[in-house]
């Protein structure tokens, strides 16, 4: 099996990633009225969503960066 860190890195940042789509697709579904859920909950939830998708890996990617001391 291979443990290269870069392509585990890889994979972390793509799974937060995935989990943030998904959590804008609900948000966005709840919104709509699909999904039962309340308007004051799927706001934050889509926030979130997009944090998780555009700010989480560039933090890990900045912070895998820097060597360890």
């Amino acid at each position: 099996m291979n443990q290269d860190p870069a392509r585990n890195r890889f994979i972390v940042m793509q799974a937060l990633r995935l989990g943030g789509v998904v959590m804008v697709l609900l948000s966005l579904l709840a919104l709509n009225g699909v999904l039962p859920i309340p308007e004051i909950a799927a706001w934050p939830i889509l926030v979130i969503g997009l944090v998780d998708i555009f700010v989480v890996p560039q933090i890990l990617a900045r912070k895998w960066r820097t060597p360890l001391p």
